[in-house]
């Protein structure tokens, strides 16, 4: 019988186990000798070679040597830049700080920090994978109707000036604050639905209502979830490739370069090792090839503007690519900023304000599942228990909790993107994403350090984008496997609830104002919800698919369900999930396995 590359991937990781590092426990201490690291892929077993679907150089319980643990995150902070520095961008002109550089580096700084604190927070107690919480465009559509609603529009740029002329007494300073709390007042508002809407996930999380859900969502609505993750970024990648085609077509080939071509050359380098100087064979381009694709195009951009060769007008093609045009943000920015929550004042309330950003947070949570399966694969973890995903989702609650106390202007997630980075630099280890958590916090900090990356050109970034959202919708197309791709009934799923995610909210886009039911509020959700493409995909995939009569076979419900739990035979079982050190309380008191955000007690005696 031939085997699935699933099957395959299993029997290498049971293969593995009794010498691989990433599963032994304190053993995995002694993983940072780089020697092993090169030197074991020449001595495969015949069983290891089936392991070519996983292909990590560092799994979910690796550890890293420090200092690649700084580079690894490094990288991850570099991928992480653009989408979360995007947010408070797109929200500048909302909120009336289009030309204020100096608040627009204030919300920078704060979003990096409190991105960093959500990260350790997910992955120490959360779910627990490799994932990194950053700000999320699901918030982006309700944070933009609530600011276009008549009370929120931005003042005349005149009335400063006008109230300059009747109060000639007025101090500099006293103008200043008024036109700080112009915009403070409509963060404030922000604030406060985002504080209210996020504790939706708490009682989903904790409730276990998500985990409930869970046991009716198969392959065919993970699938078009995933996928549509991906596709649905193509305009914002090429919004930012169209700026120069060459230089985002550049850095796609260095990146494939890097990250395929050159995956197998392994550089020499030198370390002091036993008190003598040892030459070894490290995979370079393998793992930092995402970052190398990036600083080539950025360094290419930068000649090109030293020599004057790039168009120095705004209205000229080409002219994004050049790398001077924010250089006023970093001279804006405080070398030191320490965000503290309620900076900004006390978040106030409103009903509508709530409600739609209710919307957000429901597509937004739909989103992280999909998000924790693609992680988990990419990571070669299994797939995430139920208690891990309750959790996970109510961390992310607490982290949009955090996200309004500070006053980000924005939420929580996790980062796509940085999911995709795991299947091609192949580095799926824990520890390198609370690294990244640590350096976004310290980072955030200094905001002239941070402020130096704004001026990364929009080209080089979307040639990122280009490969990572594809990576993305072809981890979703990858769910397939489990099911029966000859059933038209299948077909008809996938390729419906996928081009329905694709047409129904391009069709809002182009037709704004067209639902009115006379409720303000239900309007916005409507809205928010239909233009989401990852709830419409997910929605109409799990709706079908659980109406649709089919048997289990046909739609890789037994596979799925084989596949979950033969995982807890695997060398890396579901004990990846469990919350550390806190194994020896939850098995003593038998209550705690009637709580859904944690291990329960059968199965922790399971994995043991």
């Amino acid at each position: 019988m031939q085997l699935t590359t699933e099957e395959k991937i299993e029997l290498g990781l049971k293969a593995e186990g009794s010498d691989n590092p990433a599963f032994v426990g304190k053993e995995s201490d002694e993983q940072p000798q780089l020697t092993v690291d090169v030197e074991e892929p020449h001595t495969e077993t015949p069983e290891e070679n089936a392991d070519k679907g996983v292909d990590l150089v560092y799994s979910l319980n690796d550890r890293p040597p420090w200092y690649l643990c700084i580079l690894l995150g490094f990288q991850h902070y570099i991928l992480a830049f653009g989408g979360i520095i995007a947010i408070p961008l797109i929200l500048a002109e909302p909120l009336c700080i289009k030309d204020n550089n100096a608040a627009k580096s204030q919300l920078i700084s704060t979003i990096f920090f409190v991105s960093g604190l959500c990260t350790l927070l997910q992955t120490a107690v959360g779910v627990r994978l490799p994932i990194l919480q950053g700000g999320t465009f699901s918030f982006i559509t309700p944070t933009l109707a609530i600011l276009a609603l008549p009370k929120w529009q931005c003042p005349d740029p005149k009335a400063p000036v006008m109230l300059s002329v009747h109060l000639q007494n007025a101090t500099r300073s006293q103008l200043m604050e008024n036109s700080d709390e112009v915009w403070m007042s409509r963060l404030r508002e922000i604030q406060g639905a985002i504080l209210m809407s996020s504790l939706i996930q708490l009682v989903l999380g904790f409730s276990g209502l998500v985990g409930l859900v869970l046991k009716y969502i198969g392959p065919l609505a993970i699938a078009p979830t995933i996928n549509l993750i991906g596709l649905s970024l193509f305009i914002e990648a090429g919004k930012k490739s169209g700026g120069h085609w060459g230089i985002a077509a550049l850095t796609v080939c260095l990146i494939l370069l890097f990250s395929q071509y050159l995956s197998k050359v392994n550089v020499p380098m030198i370390a002091y090792k036993d008190k003598k100087w040892k030459v070894f064979q490290y995979p370079l381009f393998k793992l930092f090839s995402a970052l190398f694709g990036m600083c080539g195009g950025w360094l290419v951009c930068f000649l090109l503007t030293v020599f004057d060769v790039l168009p120095s007008k705004s209205t000229e093609y080409g002219y994004s690519a050049r790398t001077d045009i924010s250089l006023d943000a970093v001279t804006n920015s405080p070398w030191i900023n320490v965000p503290y929550p309620g900076q900004w004042g006390m978040p106030t309330l409103s009903v509508s304000s709530v409600l739609g950003m209710m919307a957000g947070v429901l597509a937004s949570t739909m989103e992280s599942i999909g998000d924790y399966y693609a992680c988990a694969r990419l990571s070669g973890a299994p797939p995430p228990p139920t208690h891990a995903i309750n959790r996970g989702i109510a961390v992310e609650g607490i982290g949009c909790i955090i996200a309004a106390l500070w006053g980000t202007g924005n939420g929580t997630t996790s980062y796509s993107q940085n999911i995709a980075a795991l299947g091609i630099t192949k580095v799926g280890s824990r520890l390198v994403l609370q690294t990244t958590g640590i350096l976004m916090i310290f980072l955030g900090i200094f905001g002239k350090f941070g402020a130096v990356f704004i001026t990364i050109p929009d080209p080089v970034i979307g040639g990122m984008f280009l490969v990572m959202f594809g990576m993305i919708a072809a981890v979703g197309i990858s769910n397939l496997q489990y099911v029966d791709l000859n059933s038209s009934r299948n077909l008809l799923i996938l390729g419906f609830s996928t081009f329905s995610g694709l047409v129904l909210p391009t069709w809002f886009h182009s037709n704004p104002g067209v639902i009115d039911t006379g409720i303000k509020e239900l309007d916005q959700v409507i809205v928010v919800l239909f233009t989401t493409h990852m709830f419409i995909g997910g929605f109409f995939g799990f709706v079908l698919d659980n109406t649709i009569p089919g048997t289990d076979k046909e739609r890789g419900i037994n596979s799925w369900q084989e596949k979950v739990q033969d995982d807890g035979k695997m060398a890396c079982d579901l004990s990846c999930y469990d919350i550390p050190f806190c194994n020896g309380i939850f098995k003593r008191f038998r209550c705690f396995q009637y709580l859904p955000f944690l291990p329960s007690y059968k199965s922790t005696q399971q994995s043991k």
